[in-house]
């Protein structure tokens, strides 16, 4: 039986925030490498009314962060692209453990398509003759032309067969241009590929708990498990393992089983540490991907909107959850206007119970000019809010 939660909710708050990488940004050569390894993934996304998820993502965590650092840690094989809970990018000390999945792949699960296996042997053969290439590239100079009449005129199944073959591990993404994946064999790109040695379902369950918990600081099963299919039952015994070696303490929250690491836990005061700052996080955030999570540790119940029809949306298509010191206090839809170099604040929505300090404001202020800074925009415009923020909000 867990006991009661020795943490107090804030404690709590302050614990994940210091996992998380978010009270004291990395800087250095190898600070993407760095923040990678600590948070585990950063999700990929192509969405670009704003500057790229990812690299929203390390932008709150790496000082001065500039989207180049993350092609360098990539060139450098400090990072690879794959897929976590979605598409991402992962730390180089992880890549043995994306072969668990791909050798499923390998062994007739599909990922989204089932390609034949005729196409994507021409496919891979062309690639590993050519060299990197990308998915328009299989688009023949004919049809390019208006001519269908190629032997690749019809690039969407290449496109699937590409992608397959990237999910079993025959292809990995050397580098993206302007977005588009270029491809090439595995060998090439990951020179030690043949000497990994793939990991046993216990092995691969212990990388989740350790990945999770390292970068979560507390967790139930089903978190540690996010969106990983039949892996439940080997966490579960894993996990009862790792609680009788005494790797792992547990206690009961909100009617759950939650799990740490006893010696991660920091034994000096947080509250000194947790600065007077506002982060404006990524949809996309490892911090708050997990909805449920995010309401039992915060009490913020957020959604992206994204995917929500736009008559029924609350806040707009693309919100920002925005933390201040450890709490969420509201949410900003933004849009940058690359044309007028001006970020947007589409619509700006503020907890009603929060009190609007001249601390709060000075931080929010700071955050929406470092954010505009960093989508190239020049200045910012406070669109839509309440005329109680507006009047508190200066623009």
């Amino acid at each position: 039986m867990s006991a009661a939660c020795p943490f107090s909710p804030k404690e709590l708050r302050q614990w994940l925030l210091q996992q998380q990488g978010l009270l004291k940004p990395a800087q250095g050569k190898s600070a993407v490498a760095e923040v990678l390894q600590q948070i585990s993934y950063v999700q990929l996304d192509s969405i670009y009314v704003v500057e790229r998820a990812h690299h929203h993502v390390l932008y709150n965590r790496v000082k001065n962060y500039q989207p180049s650092m993350l092609d360098k840690a990539l060139e450098q094989k400090q990072s690879f692209e794959y897929w976590s809970h979605a598409a991402a990018f992962l730390p180089a000390e992880d890549y043995r453990f994306s072969l668990q999945r791909k050798l499923l792949l390998q062994n007739g699960n599909n990922h989204w398509f089932n390609p034949e296996q005729q196409l994507m042997n021409e496919v891979l053969a062309r690639v590993a003759a050519e060299g990197p290439l990308k998915a328009s590239d299989f688009v023949t100079d004919s049809i390019k032309s208006g001519q269908k009449n190629g032997a690749w005129w019809d690039w969407q199944p290449a496109k699937q067969a590409l992608e397959q073959l990237f999910m079993q591990g025959k292809l990995m993404v050397a580098k993206r241009d302007k977005f588009q994946k270029v491809y090439d064999l595995a060998e090439r790109v990951w020179p030690d590929h043949g000497a990994q040695v793939p990991p046993t379902e216990a092995e691969f369950a212990d990388y989740l708990i350790d990945s999770c918990l390292r970068s979560q600081a507390v967790a139930t099963v089903q978190q540690i498990g996010y969106l990983r299919k039949n892996m439940q039952a080997v966490l579960k015994s894993q996990l009862q393992q790792q609680l009788e070696q005494g790797r792992l303490q547990s206690f009961m929250l909100n009617g759950k089983v939650w799990y740490y690491r006893p010696q991660l836990v920091l034994t000096d005061k947080l509250a000194a540490k947790v600065p007077n700052k506002v982060w404006l996080l990524s949809p996309f955030d490892n911090l708050v991907i997990q909805r449920d999570r995010l309401k039992q540790l915060f009490n913020f119940d957020y959604q992206i909107e994204v995917y929500v029809p736009a008559a029924k949306r609350q806040i707009g298509y693309y919100s920002l959850p925005i933390l201040y010191k450890d709490l969420f206090i509201g949410q900003v839809d933004v849009k940058a206007d690359r044309a007028s170099k001006t970020l947007l604040l589409q619509h700006l929505v503020l907890d009603e119970q929060i009190k609007l300090t001249d601390a709060l404001k000075a931080a929010l202020t700071k955050a929406v000019v470092g954010y505009a800074r960093f989508n190239s925009c020049e200045s910012w415009q406070l669109v839509k809010t309440s005329a109680r923020n507006r009047d508190w909000f200066m623009c």
